[in-house]
C-alpha cells in the first residue's frame, strides 16, 4: 500500500483520538464513560491520553458507548468539524484475529484515474482487479458492506491540497445522494467523471467545487449529474 498518512506516535504505538472531546461534548466525566464502556476510569484516561494502544476492540467499545461511528473516534477533527475525508493511518493498523482468515478482504480497484481536473470521459468500467485491504482498517473507516467499496486513483490538481495525483481514494458506492455538505463525491457529469466537492445550490441545481483556488466552481442541473459514491478515505505514498 506504500507509505500513508500518520497520526499519533511514530511506530503505531498509539493512535490520536477524539474520545476525550466526544465525552466532554456529552458532559460526561470519565467514570460515566468508563461505566458505559465496561472498563475502569483509569483505562479511559490512558486511552484518551494515548498511553494505551487503541486497538480495533477499544475503538468499537468507545464508539458504541459514545453513540458515534467508529471512524469518528480517530478521524482528525471529527469531534469538532465536518471534515468529509478521513486520513487516519498509523504505521501499524489494528486488525481482527485469525478467525477472519488472513484478516484481509478484497476491494475492487477500478482501472481508471478519476479526474480531479475538468473530467475524464469514460466509456465503460471494464478492467477491474481486487486489492487486499485490512479488515480492521476498513471497519475503522466505515460500517458499510465491503462489496460497496471501490478504490480509485485521482489525477489532476483541481482538488489540491486535499487530494493529489495518484492518491488512492476509497469510495462508498452506497452513498449516491448528495447527503453531506461539502462532501467529496465521485461524479459523472454528462459522461465526464471526476472527484469533486458538491453543494446543493437550490431549485434543481448543484454547485461543483474544487479545492484548488485557481480552479473555478460551476453550477449544473441536478438531473445532468450522477453520483457514483462518496469519498471516505484517501492514502498517499510518501
Amino acid at each position: 500500500m506504500g507509505a500513508l498518512h500518520q497520526i499519533g506516535a511514530k511506530g503505531g504505538m498509539t493512535i490520536a483520538n477524539n474520545i476525550a472531546a466526544l465525552r466532554e461534548q456529552r458532559g460526561w466525566a470519565r467514570p460515566e464513560l468508563a461505566k458505559r464502556m465496561g472498563t475502569s476510569t483509569q483505562q479511559v484516561e490512558r486511552l484518551e491520553k494515548g498511553q494505551r494502544g487503541l486497538t480495533t476492540d477499544w475503538i468499537d467499545k468507545a464508539a458504541r458507548a459514545l453513540g458515534v461511528p467508529a471512524g469518528d473516534i480517530i478521524t482528525p477533527g471529527a469531534a469538532n468539524s465536518d471534515d468529509p475525508l478521513p486520513h487516519l493511518l498509523p504505521d501499524r493498523l489494528p486488525t481482527r484475529g485469525a478467525s477472519d482468515d488472513d484478516g484481509t478482504v478484497d476491494v475492487i480497484a477500478l482501472d481508471l484515474s478519476i479526474s480531479m481536473g475538468p473530467g475524464t470521459v469514460v466509456d465503460d468500467f471494464v478492467e477491474q482487479s481486487p486489492v487486499k485491504w485490512d479488515i480492521g482498517l476498513l471497519r475503522v473507516i466505515t460500517r458499510s458492506p465491503f462489496h460497496v467499496l471501490r478504490e480509485v486513483r485521482g489525477i489532476g490538481d483541481s482538488m489540491e491540497p486535499t487530494l493529489r495525483s495518484a492518491d488512492r481514494v476509497l469510495i462508498d458506492t452506497s452513498e449516491q445522494m448528495l447527503s453531506r455538505v461539502h462532501g467529496i463525491y465521485w461524479i459523472d457529469h454528462l459522461g465526464a467523471h471526476g472527484l469533486k466537492r458538491l453543494r446543493a445550490a437550490g431549485q434543481g441545481r448543484v454547485l461543483i467545487m474544487s479545492d484548488n483556488p485557481h480552479v473555478h466552481d460551476y453550477e449544473v442541473a441536478a438531473d445532468e449529474l450522477r453520483i457514483h459514491g462518496r469519498a471516505i478515505w484517501y492514502g498517499r505514498e510518501l
